[in-house]
């Protein structure tokens, strides 16, 4: 699936977040000139095409006092994993959690959930509350803390190249 001028012009109305008001797609859509509903609706088919991966809130958990940071690492009986993890993933304090390979034998864990606390005491709290969840599933466990904020970006469209003129 091609971009047109329609779908550029929405990235690049989008790319550093939708506005932070009621009705965003209806601001976008004032922004280009269009209804709300034909943003909501191209979103849609970009998204079902696969050339927008996802639309998502991504909160500055730091802004809102959240500093102790932490991804729980999770070594959980293959068998259980997806149900477990849908479980962990609707907790309050869990922002994100997904399954990945494991990396044997250094790297045990196949289950992550980013925890977000005001204190690691907060964190750790948390992740004791996700161990009980977990029971006898849970072989073993670990919080690696971030130790920095990382830019977050979504899809950015380049200008195009301005081409040299071809004069004779």
């Amino acid at each position: 699936m091609a971009l047109d001028d329609f779908d550029r012009a929405l990235i690049a109305a989008t790319q550093r977040g939708l506005p932070l008001v009621p009705r965003p797609y209806d601001a976008v859509g004032v922004q280009l000139g269009v209804p709300g509903a034909q943003v909501r609706e191209r979103l849609a088919q970009l998204l079902d095409s696969g050339l927008v991966r996802r639309i998502g809130a991504v909160p500055n958990h730091y802004r809102l006092g959240f500093i102790a940071n932490g991804m729980s690492v999770w070594d959980v009986d293959d068998a259980l994993v997806d149900a477990l993890g849908e479980r962990i993933g609707q907790l309050p304090g869990v922002s994100h959690c997904y399954r990945r390979p494991r990396c044997l034998p250094a790297w045990p864990y196949n289950l992550f959930a980013m925890l977000h606390g005001r204190t690691r005491a907060e964190v750790e709290q948390q992740a004791v509350q996700l161990q009980a969840l977990l029971g006898s599933a849970c072989r073993s466990h670990d919080i690696l803390y971030s130790t920095a904020i990382l830019k977050k970006t979504g899809l950015r469209l380049n200008a195009p190249p301005t081409l040299p003129s071809q004069e004779s």
